[in-house]
């Protein structure tokens, strides 16, 4: 599957997979594609090799900073944890002398040693390596003691046939699943706090997306949409590029405030987004579509109002917010840097106009009703046939003027 590493006291990382390992048959598909992720994400840098194994990668460094991968490492979904490593030879001098160099540069007050022994023919046993290696450390290291239940360092030894390899604190990854394993959906992204952590969470469980945006110009001002596109770059550290649909929705918003007068106005607005996004994912594939909804936190999004809005279409929508408050859904914003951006005061569609009495129990008969009024179905398609598409990629910044661009129905 790759190059052999050798036996030579250089600077490595290991990546371990979490989640993966409950995949059976299917993982080596799990393991191939998240390799290849990594790999893409490491692409300006490629002295670096990898040796991929059913439970973990190595990456040998070649003179890369361990703190350059470590970064990059961070932002990929479906990795559980990350280390660096040292691969030395399988002497236990050797595997001694690097345990009590992490041991030294650690202010930690207890450790653990950690052996596993694959290479079976190694004349010492993973008790006597864990014997050795922690006496050794406890003469150099007079401030520590061993701890196996609770031990704040733990200095992981794995015995291979191609050498050995010395560890010690693990960083925790995303988790979740490689991107692009599970499919791709469609993630509605108003601009708000909540459709960028929604999109986050996605991309964790291993789907790719694509993003949809509905503008209402000139009730929407072009700030919204560079507000959506300074959103997409923070998640194109997670996905390298996304592409977003930007629907001009000004006429089928107006027709449907006509038509439906307050009440009802949003319940009918959703009913048509979710229209909207239907044909979008059908014509590109898009297996589901994703929202940032949250149960009760608006009038739209109790429970009665979401089945009223999902009655709309044929299409799954997952909420992968939907059982988050918000402190929560605030918390992973800020983890993610999205926080600020989203707090911009800019409009966007869903609040333009103000409602007073929004219903919380929508009928379905009602909303219905509601339609059968004007001829959405029109209004519908042409905002599917004038969507403007702009990609968002990884470390690109796009032009200053692309705003105005897309609210003029020019495609980027």
């Amino acid at each position: 599957m790759s190059d052999i590493v050798k036996p030579s006291g250089e600077d490595m990382a290991i990546v371990f997979f979490g989640e993966l390992s409950t995949k059976g048959k299917n993982i080596f598909d799990f393991i191939r594609l998240l390799g290849k992720n990594i790999k893409d994400k490491l692409s300006d840098y490629p002295q670096l090799k990898y040796e991929v194994h059913k439970d973990h990668i190595y990456i040998r460094l070649n003179g890369v900073d361990y703190s350059v991968v470590a970064k990059a490492l961070a932002k990929v979904p479906g990795i559980q944890a990350y280390a660096r490593v040292k691969n030395v030879a399988k002497d236990l001098e050797a595997i001694k002398d690097e345990a009590v160099a992490l041991a030294r540069s650690s202010s930690a007050q207890s450790f653990k040693v950690i052996t596993r022994r694959v290479d079976k023919t190694f004349p010492h046993h993973s008790d006597e390596i864990c014997r050795w290696v922690g006496g050794a450390v406890l003469q150099a290291c007079p401030d520590k003691h061993v701890d196996v239940h609770h031990p704040e360092l733990e200095l992981h030894i794995y015995i291979r046939p191609e050498g050995a390899y010395v560890y010690g604190p693990k960083t925790l990854g995303l988790g979740g699943y490689p991107l692009g394993i599970a499919g791709k959906a469609l993630q509605l992204l108003s601009g708000g706090i909540d459709s960028p952590v929604a999109a986050y969470l996605m991309m964790k469980r291993g789907c790719r997306l694509e993003c949809i945006h509905f503008a209402a110009p000139p009730y929407t001002s072009e700030k919204v949409i560079g507000k959506i596109a300074d959103l997409l770059e923070k998640l194109a550290d997670y996905q390298p590029a996304i592409k977003l649909y930007v629907i001009p929705f000004t006429k089928l918003q107006e027709a449907i405030y006509d038509a439906a007068g307050t009440s009802y106005a949003i319940t009918i607005m959703r009913r048509m987004m979710l229209r909207i996004a239907e044909k979008i994912a059908h014509a590109h594939n898009d297996l589901v579509i994703s929202t940032g909804e949250s149960i009760g936190q608006v009038a739209s999004q109790t429970l009665k109002s979401m089945i009223c809005i999902d009655r709309a279409i044929h299409t799954t929508v997952i909420r992968p917010l939907a059982i988050f408050d918000k402190t929560q859904i605030i918390d992973i914003a800020q983890k993610i840097d999205t926080f600020d951006i989203s707090i911009r005061p800019y409009e966007d569609c869903c609040t333009i106009f103000e409602v007073k009495d929004p219903v919380t129990a929508p009928r379905i008969e009602r909303a219905e009703e509601i339609e059968a009024s004007f001829d959405y179905k029109t209004l519908v398609d042409q905002c599917v046939r004038d969507a403007r598409i702009v990609w968002v990629r990884r470390g690109e910044k796009l032009p200053a003027d692309f705003a105005s661009n897309l609210t003029n129905n020019n495609e980027v």
